[in-house]
C-alpha cells in the first residue's frame, strides 16, 4: 500500500499557508461577488486556489487538478481536488466556520484528505489505511448505537427542502436525541471526532465532499450518498458511525424512493 508520506507533508504545508493567505481577508468586510451558479466568491477564494494550484504544478506536475474556482484538468490516475474556502458565506460575514479543503483522488478513490480551519485553529487529515487525525491526535467516530442517543447534524435546510428530503429530516428530528444545523466543515468534523453521530449534506459539489469521505472512513465511520452508492459526485452524502449507518440509510433511502415515485427525480 502506498504511504503518501510526501503528498501528506506537502498538503499540510500548503493548506497551512493557504490559511494564512485567507486570514488576511477574514473579518474585514471583503467584497463578495456572485458566480453564474449563484454561489458567492471573494478575492480570498481566488488567491488561495491560485496559490495551491501553483504549488501543485511545481511539486506534482503530472497530476490533474480539479478546483472550485478555476475548473478541472483531471487525470484518471491522480487528481487533486481543491475547495479554497469552503463556507465563503460565513467567511464574508466574519463567521469563523470555514475551511480550506484539499484531497487527492487516485483512480477514482480518495486516498488523502485535509480540512484546515484557521479561524477555528483546527486542522484534520487522513490517508487511506493510516487513520484520521485532528492535528497530530488520532480521532474516532462515536460508539453510540441508538438513534435515541444520537446528535444529528445537517447543512442548509433550504437545500434539504428543495431535494424533497424534508420528511426524512423531520423523521430524524423526531427519532434522534439532539439536532444541530452547523453546516460546512464543522458539522462533519464533529462526526469525525465522535462528538456527533451523523451529518447530512445535499446540493453540494465534489470538492465539498472529497476530504470528508476519507476522513470519516479513516475515523472508523461510514459515508454514503443518497443515490444508492458512496460517490462524491452525486451532490449529497450522509456520514455516520458504522452502528447507525443502516438506520440512517433506511430513513433517507426510503424517502428518496418515495420522492422518485412521484416523478420529482433523483437527489443530487
Amino acid at each position: 500500500m502506498t504511504s503518501f508520506v510526501h503528498e501528506l507533508s506537502f498538503a499540510r504545508r500548503v493548506v497551512a499557508r493557504a490559511g494564512e493567505i485567507a486570514m488576511q481577508y477574514f473579518d474585514i468586510g471583503i467584497e463578495v461577488d456572485t458566480k453564474d451558479d449563484g454561489s458567492p466568491v471573494t478575492r480570498a477564494d481566488k488567491e488561495v486556489e491560485r496559490y495551491i494550484r501553483t504549488e501543485l504544478a511545481e511539486h506534482f506536475p503530472q497530476d490533474g487538478i480539479f478546483g472550485e474556482e478555476e475548473g478541472e484538468m483531471r487525470k484518471r490516475e491522480r487528481t487533486w481536488i481543491i475547495d479554497p474556502i469552503d463556507g465563503t458565506f460565513n467567511f464574508a460575514r466574519g463567521i469563523p466556520i470555514w475551511s480550506t479543503l484539499l484531497a487527492l483522488e487516485v483512480e477514482e478513490d480518495v486516498v488523502l484528505g485535509l480540512v484546515h480551519a484557521p479561524a477555528m485553529q483546527e486542522s484534520f487529515h487522513a490517508v487511506r489505511g493510516q487513520g484520521a487525525f485532528k492535528g497530530d491526535r488520532q480521532i474516532r467516530v462515536s460508539s453510540v448505537t441508538s438513534l435515541e442517543r444520537s446528535l444529528f447534524n445537517f447543512g442548509g435546510p433550504n437545500r434539504i427542502l428543495e431535494s424533497g428530503l424534508w420528511p426524512a429530516l423531520t423523521h430524524c428530528v423526531s427519532v434522534t436525541d439532539r439536532q444541530r444545523g452547523f453546516g460546512d466543515y464543522l458539522g462533519f468534523s464533529l462526526v469525525f471526532e465522535g462528538r456527533a453521530e451523523a451529518m447530512l449534506e445535499v446540493g453540494v459539489k465534489p470538492w465539498d465532499l472529497a476530504p470528508m469521505k476519507i476522513l470519516v472512513e479513516e475515523a472508523g465511520g461510514a459515508y454514503f450518498d443518497l443515490a444508492g452508492g458512496s460517490s462524491i459526485y452525486t451532490g449529497s452524502c450522509l456520514v455516520t458511525n458504522q452502528a447507525l449507518m443502516p438506520e440512517f440509510k433506511r430513513i433517507f433511502y426510503d424517502e428518496v424512493n418515495r420522492y422518485d415515485e412521484v416523478g420529482a427525480g433523483k437527489i443530487g
